[in-house]
């Protein structure tokens, strides 16, 4: 069964000639939904939502973006397809560095993404050391591939089951292998979980490599990841940002109130301490709420009658005249 080509306009639900805030804000709109805290049916949800962070993480990304419409669904046609390196066949796996390539399910990617847009396996081809006469042994090449990983996860610790698809020996049938990998709490964007001795097998009796899954963390609707710190967007109205307000907003653990103190300026960051992320030394980073302060469009014509009374009798000065 050859790769699938993967529509990520598609699973998006917007054109091709989409804004990079169109593409956010569709992400942002079916995450809120699929999200496998939040959906109805945790199983499809879960499947969705990997879907939608996979193309979100082509679209939302100007360079791969590029490259993906470079690409073209006739990939398999030839052209720019061929010229990306065209991926093989299941049971007939692409050669990379003179070692079989292999496959891997339940990391939260599809073979298409992995083939064109993951972090690659490098580090196919152990090293080689001489032996008696014309025989040598060669350590069994190291075998990568990227994990998705919420930060739901990241913070509470998680366990997955991952399989590995191997080409068989001498044109044998493949085999598939099944790993249950803990993912601990805590562990960090592109930190790598290892599975000693499950890579390449080894030639000349030498030891076989190692798999490694790379966290990759899974876009998250509400927030961003600097480090251990968690950030996200709190949008108040006009008035609330004047006279100030007890405003709900998102965190891992579940929505928390938070105090806006009267005439906070759009662009302020509000800290809620030890609501982020787990550091190296044990405790956790902070979530930071920058203000976004929106306006109401359209305006009813009671509304803005006060609001042309506040303009009336106001001696506020937002700027200095020339």
């Amino acid at each position: 069964m050859a790769i699938k080509f993967q529509d990520y306009y598609e699973t998006l639900g917007v054109d091709r000639t989409a804004s990079p805030d169109d593409i956010k804000q569709a992400f942002r709109k079916l995450a809120r939904v699929y999200h496998p805290d939040v959906a109805k049916n945790k199983v499809t949800g879960e499947a969705k939502f990997k879907e939608i962070n996979e193309a979100y993480e082509v679209l939302g990304d100007p360079d791969k973006r590029s490259r993906y419409d470079e690409l073209g669904p006739d990939w398999q046609a030839g052209g720019a397809g061929a010229a990306a390196g065209e991926p093989g066949r299941r049971g007939a796996p692409r050669q990379r560095g003179g070692e079989p390539d292999f496959e891997f399910g339940g990391t939260g990617f599809s073979d298409f993404f992995e083939s064109f847009f993951g972090r690659g396996r490098e580090g196919f081809g152990g090293g080689a050391r001489p032996g008696d006469g014309a025989a040598f042994a060669r350590e069994g090449p190291d075998v990568e591939a990227d994990l998705l990983v919420t930060l739901e996860e990241a913070l509470r610790g998680s366990r997955r089951t991952i399989t590995l698809r191997r080409p068989g020996e001498d044109g044998g049938a493949d085999r598939v292998d099944t790993y249950h990998v803990r993912i601990p709490a805590g562990v960090r964007e592109g930190q790598r979980i290892r599975l000693a001795g499950q890579g390449g097998k080894g030639q000349g009796g030498a030891a076989a490599g190692d798999l490694y899954l790379r966290a990759r963390f899974a876009r998250h609707p509400d927030f961003t990841v600097q480090a251990a710190d968690l950030h996200c967007d709190l949008e108040l109205a006009p008035w609330e940002a004047v006279l100030g307000v007890q405003a709900l907003i998102p965190t891992l653990d579940g929505a928390t109130s938070l105090r806006v103190p009267p005439g906070t300026a759009a662009g302020s960051q509000l800290r809620l301490r030890g609501l982020g992320l787990p550091r190296a030394d044990h405790g956790r980073g902070d979530l930071y709420a920058t203000v976004r302060i929106l306006t109401p469009e359209p305006v009813p014509a009671e509304e803005r009658a006060l609001w042309e009374q506040i303009a009336r009798i106001s001696t506020f000065k937002p700027r200095k005249e020339p």
